[in-house]
């Protein structure tokens, strides 16, 4: 029984997934946030369990790569296309939001085929791209100036680059718990804690860009 426990957890975040972009196409942004949140845990202990298991197998993978195309590429597609619907007349421009969803399965496959991305990332990875995508809709309720059409189309444009870029970021999965080989990880995610705290969903863009800091910073301490 233990061999389908893994793929079972995928299944969990392709389901949780489905429902959020349900949630997403019909505005229930909330719910849609607690449907990212669901898959993202659902995603980081597949992975684990099929580790502590020692049950890791190419289906495994390949389902993991399909259950995140929907949970963490056409769901944040589908919220800029909502939110489009909302700030142009155009019927056609909204749909250029999927161009995140493109992109996110671009950077899905190059993942499953770049054996540089064993340990780390290559690119912003799309649960953290997601993250930031379904932080907007709130932030937009704060600063009505995002509801802009151009604002939205270079926030599709720009975050579709960072999945596929060559940007080298950290994975939170840990080989040692020493505290001098993780220092900026620990940092990372003790500040972004304290972030979300303080400012919940206004956080997510700067925990991104914490993201991409700190992992700079890390790598570099490293080298």
């Amino acid at each position: 029984m233990k061999k389908y426990i893994p793929n079972t957890i995928t299944s969990l975040n392709l389901f949780s997934g489905c429902i959020g972009t349900v949630m997403v196409l019909n505005q229930e942004y909330l719910l849609a946030f607690y449907c990212v949140l669901a898959s993202g845990i659902f995603d980081f202990f597949d992975g684990m369990s099929a580790r502590a298991l020692h049950v890791k197998s190419l289906i495994g993978k390949e389902l993991d790569s399909l259950a995140d195309v929907i949970s963490f590429g056409f769901l944040p597609g589908a919220i800029i296309f909502t939110m489009l619907q909302d700030t142009t007349a155009n019927p056609y421009l909204p749909y250029l939001g999927f161009i995140i969803t493109v992109f996110s399965a671009l950077r899905l496959a190059k993942f499953n085929i770049d054996t540089r991305q064993t340990t780390d990332f290559i690119g912003v990875n799309t649960p953290m791209n997601t993250f930031f995508i379904v932080s907007l809709p709130f932030i937009a309720e704060i600063y009505p100036a995002l509801k802009n059409t151009w604002i939205l189309l270079a926030i599709a444009i720009v975050s579709s680059l960072l999945l596929v870029s060559e940007i080298k970021l950290f994975s939170m999965k840990l080989s040692s718990l020493s505290w001098d080989i993780n220092k900026y990880k620990y940092l990372f995610l003790m500040v972004s804690v304290l972030l979300l705290f303080l400012l919940k969903f206004l956080a997510l863009p700067i925990i991104l860009l914490l993201y991409i800091l700190f992992s700079f910073i890390h790598f570099r301490t490293v080298k």
